[in-house]
């Protein structure tokens, strides 16, 4: 069961959440609008590739990685999505696009957006396209050590 690995890592850190189940979704923008939750607090994970090396962007749904802005933010030659045949044995207990953003569990390195950190709470994928799992970003933070760089651009609707 991934949610299993997922709480229990929470419940072992002592961090108070709350799992949200809706219906299936498979678009960050789709997962906000079935479990009702605001596109800015719905954090989704991005599987990047940097001079190689795979890493995990965090961002708000509404929100798109800013990819030359990221590459020059790192000071790194090479930046770009990874594909899913690259990453998806790294994820073998969550379905394929629902992996949650905890880079420590897969042994990533996670970015996360400024705009996310502007959040009191925010959800994401708990490995699967039903699930999410909701908790403070203070939480997060303290659990992940991310590195918080302004690399994100909201998505015009």
């Amino acid at each position: 069961m991934p949610l299993k690995k997922i709480t229990s890592y929470l419940d072992e850190n002592k961090i108070k959440y709350v799992i949200i189940k809706h219906s299936s979704a498979y678009t960050a923008q789709e997962i906000a609008a079935s479990a009702h939750i605001p596109g800015k607090e719905l954090a989704k994970t991005v599987i990047i590739k940097i001079n190689g090396k795979m890493a995990m962007a965090v961002l708000p749904a509404s929100y798109k990685v800013n990819f030359d802005h990221l590459k020059e933010l790192l000071g790194v030659d090479k930046i770009r999505l990874a594909y899913e045949q690259e990453f998806m044995d790294k994820f073998p207990d969550c379905e394929v696009g629902a992996m949650p953003p905890f880079g420590s569990l897969y042994g990533m390195d996670v970015f996360v957006a400024k705009s996310l950190t502007e959040d009191k709470e925010i959800a994401f994928n708990a490995c699967s396209h039903t699930e999410l799992i909701r908790l403070s970003y203070k939480d997060f933070e303290k659990l992940t050590h991310p590195k918080i760089l302004d690399f994100s651009t909201q998505i015009k609707t």
